[in-house]
């Protein structure tokens, strides 16, 4: 059914070596009041701050263009008419690939000068078939290809910039014209027949530094891999906090029923509701006590997923989400509640509502927020920043 369905759109990027500012550009955009996900992808002219500025303007320029329903081809002529002109090649562009879809409908995909997009049902591919037009007469060398897709769930869209598909020109003789489309389709292939439902973010990744792997990690261009993946969401649940009152303690309880890699259970009290309406316990290894350092160690439920700390391991996770920090420098327990916000695209909180009075203490710093209160910030980064689908139950 199209409301299981989710759009994963992510991207991997490196910057020339030597260059200070990456001369591509990616944004996202989603509309949730049309269920619409839009992208745009830019490779600016040359490298450097310059490109960086060029296929900024573009993307930004793009994404309103393509949000507000403008024509393409008047679209287009706005963004072109819009750039710099370069002193050395007097020309005004640069490249750009842009990806549209409202869930229930077909794919829009408009490329100019960027590598052609590629299309993976499954490991399958699905040919594209476009239409070139003409910008306008102020720009007759400039031509847009235009494209509809049938999406269906498990289809990929990669679309990548000039650095992945001409990585290893002129220097491996194995790759005289680059590692071009077809090696990046061949990879992309290779590696979703390895691993069926490997994430949109993991793909774009692999596929990203491979290309710069091809030239012994050195980058000769700036490299730019977006990858959209559309599938049945993948829901993850993390219930914290006791009920508020104690007879909805089974119904609570039930809500841990989601399968052991899907649930963090987050505090004491939390896990006693789920020892005695479930009959389950945590069990904790010695290793990773030794590993948990100023906070409680991560507990294995054995049939219904993790248990962390409460309060203070979420506040945690909200501080490296809204610092952008990697969970590998994080707890234990707060690295293994962020990858698994990572893997899952819809979050759900199930929050209980009843006062835990060890948070009354005056003791505890004034700065350590309430359940609600974490809830509501996690949720709203998770949302803003991370694109995830979000939901918050309170008992």
């Amino acid at each position: 059914m199209a409301e299981d369905l989710f759009i994963e759109m992510e991207y991997a990027q490196f910057t020339k070596t030597g260059q200070a500012a990456c001369g591509d550009d990616v944004r996202l955009l989603t509309v949730d009041r049309e269920n619409r996900y839009i992208a745009a992808l830019s490779d600016g002219l040359g490298s450097g701050v310059k490109a960086h500025v060029l296929s900024t303007m573009t993307t930004t320029m793009a994404l309103r263009f393509l949000q507000s329903n403008i024509p393409t081809l008047e679209a287009v002529e706005i963004i072109m008419d819009s750039l710099p002109v370069c002193e050395t090649r007097k020309i005004s562009y640069a490249t750009f690939s842009l990806f549209d879809f409202a869930l229930g409908g077909r794919a829009k995909i408009l490329e100019m000068g960027n590598p052609g997009y590629i299309h993976l049902r499954g490991t399958e591919e699905i040919a594209p078939v476009s239409e070139e037009r003409m910008v306008s007469v102020h720009w007759p060398d400039r031509t847009v290809r235009e494209c509809e897709v049938d999406l269906r769930a498990g289809d990929r869209i990669i679309l990548c910039s000039d650095g992945v598909t001409q990585a290893g020109l002129g220097e491996r003789r194995d790759m005289k014209l680059g590692w071009r489309r077809s090696g990046v389709r061949a990879f992309a292939q290779e590696r979703i027949a390895a691993e069926a439902d490997i994430s949109a973010r993991d793909l774009s990744l692999e596929i990203a530094r491979r290309s710069v792997n091809i030239t012994a990690g050195v980058c000769r261009d700036d490299v730019s891999c977006l990858v959209v993946y559309l599938r049945h969401a993948r829901v993850g649940r993390i219930l914290t906090g006791p009920a508020f009152r104690r007879e909805s303690g089974a119904e609570f309880a039930s809500q841990a029923g989601l399968g052991e890699d899907h649930v963090v259970i987050c505090g004491g009290t939390t896990m006693n509701i789920l020892t005695r309406e479930l009959g389950v316990e945590v069990k904790i290894s010695l290793a990773d006590m030794r590993a948990a350092g100023r906070l409680p160690p991560v507990g294995k439920v054995p049939g219904v997923g993790i248990a962390t700390e409460g309060i203070l391991t979420l506040s945690a996770v909200l501080s490296a989400l809204e610092e952008g920090r990697s969970p590998e420098g994080e707890s234990p327990a707060a690295r293994a509640i962020l990858e698994r916000l990572a893997r899952h695209d819809r979050i759900e909180f199930v929050v209980g509502t009843k006062v835990n009075e060890s948070h009354q203490d005056p003791n505890i710093p004034q700065d350590l927020e309430l359940r609600r209160s974490v809830t509501r910030r996690l949720a709203a980064v998770l949302e803003k920043r991370y694109r995830k689908e979000v939901r918050v139950n309170f008992y």
